[in-house]
């Protein structure tokens, strides 16, 4: 056991002139692109293949079909942003994108066609069909392997299993992070260090994302000193598989998007009562309607019947949730899709600028654990793998013309966290963690509850702890503290607008068209 952190460095294990942290679709983008003219190292903190992305259904969202364009895409954006989104910052998704995505098909791709040319299909909220996939529901992994076999190649030197506990600065520039790899501290240090991190899904008891989505990347930024905004956005999927012991299994909008409709436990359909668009409505209210419905029938779910579409087309274009229900004995052509909300998506993050700055020199964020702007308080579905290659070719095109850093090891300042928990304690604070995420930070939420999580979530360091270098100890600190900067968000925003919905304030007010903000214990509201 230690009572604390080492006063000297760790051992220096590598240096290069880019530190890329995170194996996503941001990570792996970012470090291929810079390795054209540089060294980069990667970092991951599983395995390269553990990300949200490989998990990824829903596909990539591409106005590159016949009678679609970049502002259709565009519009549709903001409309499910609710008012916050960063219009320059959507511009350049939209018209970025589609040369991005062109470089995936180079690069091998497999994106689904038809007839010889590419297959889009339409999702909640696109106004056209935009949407590629690979291997009909299993385009994450497919982007995700053929970026891992591109950067297994070259100029870039991968370490797995590292796990990310700080960040490192010289002379208020950050140039590296400290890792723990099997309960030993590692020091790498680089010119720029790139965090593509990833989500904080399993702050929630019942989440689409894997055990890696900790939010770890939020709080390595925030303890040196970087901004964090947006953070009571948190989007919830509306259609998780719910037939226990099944984890929540992501049911992809797509579905909904070949016609299937959902139906409460009383076998009605529900959508059209509460938007025009039904279905296909934006995330954030299907979730809600979805939650009012299992509330109002007494139901632990809701149901997907995909009875107007063909065996042959569920086969098709859905092979992965075919195959997935198929295990647990359900039959997705008989028998309708058990279905609930789950923690899906993170919009708010480490706030960056257009080129992926944050407000530490030398520090830049892609992906999901950015705050780019781009999605505001709701994201678009499949506009999430588009902003980690959209951004992070940003972050790329603004560094690879930077001369490069003489890197030492002298005067460096590295940022640990400070410790707030025991460490026998850690279980039981996870399961405590969950139980107050899911009962007062969920998708309806109410002062009484805030205020209790807020409490509840509450931890000051302690004079004296023994703890081990187990990443699991860490993880759990820096999920409490996200969870507590969610309530203090959520409390503070008094409106409910996209993904946070209030009960006690149940519409959006346009006096809040502004940002929260969290930097160095401070907590900031700026307008749009």
């Amino acid at each position: 056991m230690l009572n604390s952190f080492p006063a000297d460095s760790p051992p220096l294990v590598d240096s290069a002139q880019f530190l890329v942290i995170g194996s996503g679709v941001a990570g792996l983008y970012t470090a291929l692109e810079l390795s054209k003219t540089a060294r980069v190292i990667l970092l991951t903190k599983s395995s390269i293949q553990q990300s949200n992305t490989y998990y990824a259904q829903g596909g990539i969202a591409s106005a590159l079909g016949v009678g679609d364009s970049p502002e259709f895409h565009y519009q549709d954006t903001l409309v499910a942003g609710a008012g916050l989104c960063n219009l320059a910052a959507v511009k350049a998704l939209v018209s970025e994108g589609l040369d991005r995505v062109r470089h995936l098909i180079e690069l091998g791709v497999p994106f689904d066609q038809k007839q010889g040319e590419l297959s889009f299909t339409r999702e909640a909220a696109h106004s056209h069909r935009r949407i590629l996939h690979a291997h009909g529901d299993a385009t994450g992994r497919a982007i995700s392997e053929t970026l891992i076999s591109q950067v297994q190649h070259g100029n870039i030197t991968i370490y797995e299993e590292q796990f990310a506990l700080a960040l490192v600065t010289q002379d208020g520039v950050c140039h590296g992070v400290v890792t723990i790899q099997q309960g030993k501290l590692n020091l790498f240090l680089a010119s720029a260090v790139i965090l593509c991190t990833g989500g904080l899904g399993q702050i929630f008891e019942k989440t689409t994302n894997p055990p890696v989505a900790t939010g770890d990347g939020m709080i390595l930024a925030y303890q040196a000193g970087a901004v964090l905004t947006d953070l009571e956005f948190v989007q919830f999927h509306p259609t998780a598989l719910c037939l226990p012991p099944a984890p929540p299994f992501l049911i992809s909008e797509s579905v909904r998007g070949e016609g299937a409709i959902l139906i409460n436990s009383i076998g009605e359909r529900f959508m059209p009562g509460y938007h025009e668009l039904a279905e296909l409505a934006p995330r954030d209210i299907v979730a809600r309607a979805i939650f009012t419905e299992m509330h109002r029938t007494g139901s632990s779910c809701a149901y997907l019947d995909l009875s107007k579409m063909t065996p042959e087309l569920i086969k098709q274009r859905f092979p992965n949730i075919y195959g997935t229900c198929l295990q647990y004995g359900l039959d997705i052509i008989s028998d309708p899709i058990p279905v609930a909300p789950a923690a899906h998506y993170m919009m708010g993050g480490v706030m960056t600028d257009l080129w992926g700055r944050t407000s530490v020199p030398g520090l830049y964020a892609a992906g999901e654990a950015a705050a780019t702007g781009v999605h505001g308080a709701n994201r678009l579905a499949s506009n999430s793998l588009l902003e980690g290659l959209v951004f992070g070719g940003r972050i790329a095109d603004f560094l690879k013309n930077r001369p490069e850093t003489s890197l030492t090891t002298d005067n460096l300042t590295i940022h640990y966290p400070q410790i707030k928990i025991e460490y026998e304690q850690w279980p039981h604070q996870l399961t405590s963690l969950r139980q107050v995420t899911t009962e007062f930070l969920g998708i309806i939420r109410d002062e009484t509850g805030l205020k209790e999580a807020e409490k509840r979530l509450s931890l000051e360091p302690l004079s004296k702890s023994g703890f081990q270098l187990d990443p699991a100890f860490f993880e759990v600190q820096s999920m409490i503290q996200l969870a507590g900067l969610i309530a203090r968000a959520s409390l503070i925003r008094t409106e409910s607008r996209g993904a946070h919905f209030r009960s006690d304030y149940p519409d959006a007010s346009s006096t809040w068209q502004k940002h929260i903000q969290f930097q160095n214990q401070k907590t900031e509201v700026l307008s749009t």
